[in-house]
């Protein structure tokens, strides 16, 4: 499947599209993230970008849309078709339906959540607070809280005006049309958190993590998305 150079290397498939540029923004850490001194030392990716896939917010927050559960085991199926030796998917939300697909297939799906929250309590043993900046529908789910809570971990957010802020911002990213007062308002719900004492942030949106490096807050942040890139890089180069 690879040149000499990488002939036993895994191939990562993924679950993208959701959305578009927080895909993109995967595979340019991906990139960054690996050693290489040429191109056969780069990861083999195999990306199915499908902005088509059912809309999280409609389903999890309005309650109107169809569950996207079928179109994303169909995907994983495809990807492990075309080559793919494990999975992964640049969504926070879409983890809700994590054991939808990771039951289509035969291949290891690397978790996000549990990789986020196993990073954070490696890096900070004594944590006891987290800020998380992420869509509604991660609140609404506990997709965090539950994990980071059952560890002895309290989780903060944005209050409701700081949260529609948030989401609005991560509507601007996948729309392509930021301007310099969303991020403003973000950072500005970043240090309405730092005044609540949590002792780290995460950053648990892909779309948030388009944006990452317009964050300006004096304490420790986990971004999903970069270490899902350095997991990758992990999973393939053993490093």
């Amino acid at each position: 499947m690879q040149g000499a150079a990488g002939e036993n290397e895994k191939t990562v498939g993924v679950l993208g599209g959701m959305g578009p540029d927080a895909t993109v923004d995967l595979m340019a850490r991906v990139i960054a993230a690996t050693p290489a001194a040429d191109d056969v030392d780069h990861i083999h990716m195999i990306v199915d970008n499908n902005p088509k896939v059912p809309s999280r917010i409609k389903a999890l927050i309005e309650g109107n849309g169809p569950t996207p559960a079928p179109a994303l085991a169909v995907m994983a199926r495809r990807l492990v078709a075309a080559g793919a030796d494990f999975l992964v998917m640049p969504c926070n939300t879409a983890h809700y339906y994590y054991a939808d697909i990771a039951s289509a297939v035969d291949v290891p799906v690397i978790n996000l959540i549990d990789l986020v929250v196993d990073r954070v309590l490696t890096a900070l043993p004594d944590i006891r607070s987290v800020g998380l900046l992420a869509s509604t529908a991660v609140q609404l789910t506990g997709l965090y809280h539950r994990r980071f809570e059952t560890r002895g971990v309290c989780v903060d957010v944005p209050g409701v005006a700081g949260q529609e802020a948030v989401m609005a911002l991560i509507k601007r990213v996948k729309s392509n049309a930021v301007e310099r007062q969303h991020i403003e308002q973000y950072n500005a719900e970043a240090v309405s958190l730092q005044g609540r004492q949590v002792q780290c942030l995460v950053i648990a949106c892909t779309e948030l993590s388009v944006v990452a490096d317009q964050l300006d807050i004096d304490l420790p942040v986990f971004d999903a998305s970069q270490l899902l890139a350095e997991e990758i890089v992990r999973q393939v180069k053993g490093m």
